[in-house]
């Protein structure tokens, strides 16, 4: 967006006298100095910025108020450039999917549905930020859409109805969201090794007439969890979920 001209003319950087004009007075008066618009600031510096804050310390610290700050505006400027904190969270997501390359996926449509699954999986694990930034709900990388398509496409190659189709991706994005949330969050709690474990410790005092089950694993329920392998649970996820190709109506 070009610099915006004042109603008398004056357009450019606050302060500098190459935008400051100074306006005549009657004579023997006070001269005084108009000021122009802020300078523009560049888009890539904000969606930087806002990357970083998100990145650090998580959605909530993000507001426009704060951006403008670091990069050296005010709140009102910064409007000129995002429209609201909707936009500015897509633009920081816009691209993110491309930080990793496309694999080369399988012909076989149902391994070409694990591939994409997991691809998808480890893109996110690596980027924390942006599960948080996706729990809002309706916000996405345009870029990334092209998992969606595979794995809707491959549920149709593989039997399935478009809309089963459209219900299996919505499944498989939230195992792999779930997961991840999971994953972030212990990670973050296990920061402080003072930390009460409330989870699973507490099933050493369960009673066995009433949880009989947990009960009996609860000596082993660590061992049982730490060697999950999100690979063979989704795989398992999707014959579940393509059964629904083999079973009339």
């Amino acid at each position: 967006m070009a610099a915006e001209r004042d109603p008398h003319g004056a357009a450019g950087e606050p302060g500098s006298a190459a935008n400051a004009e100074t306006v005549g007075a009657p004579s023997g008066g006070v001269k005084k100095r108009r000021v122009g618009r802020p300078r523009r600031i560049q888009t890539e510096t904000i969606v930087e910025v806002a990357r970083r804050i998100l990145a650090a310390e998580g959605v909530a610290a993000l507001s426009m108020r704060r951006v403008a700050k670091e990069v050296g505006t005010t709140p009102m400027a910064l409007y000129h450039h995002v429209r609201d904190k909707d936009e500015l969270l897509m633009l920081t997501l816009s691209g993110t999917a491309a930080a990793l390359p496309r694999p080369e996926l399988p012909a076989d449509p149902r391994e070409r549905l694990l591939a994409v699954s997991l691809h998808m999986h480890g893109m996110l694990a690596r980027m924390p930020w942006v599960v948080e930034v996706l729990s809002l709900g309706d916000l996405t990388d345009k870029g990334a859409l092209w998992m969606v398509e595979e794995i809707v496409g491959a549920g149709i190659d593989c039997g399935l109805t478009p809309a089963d189709a459209v219900r299996a991706y919505r499944t498989i994005w939230h195992c792999v969201y779930g997961d991840l949330v999971f994953r972030h969050a212990m990670e973050r709690r296990a920061e402080d090794p003072g930390r009460k474990r409330h989870f699973p410790d507490l099933l050493a005092d369960v009673d066995p007439a009433e949880l009989p089950h947990l009960a009996a694993l609860a000596g082993r329920w660590s061992e049982l969890t730490e060697d999950y392998d999100v690979a063979r649970q989704l795989d398992a996820v999707i014959d579940g979920l393509l059964g629904r190709a083999q079973r009339p109506g």
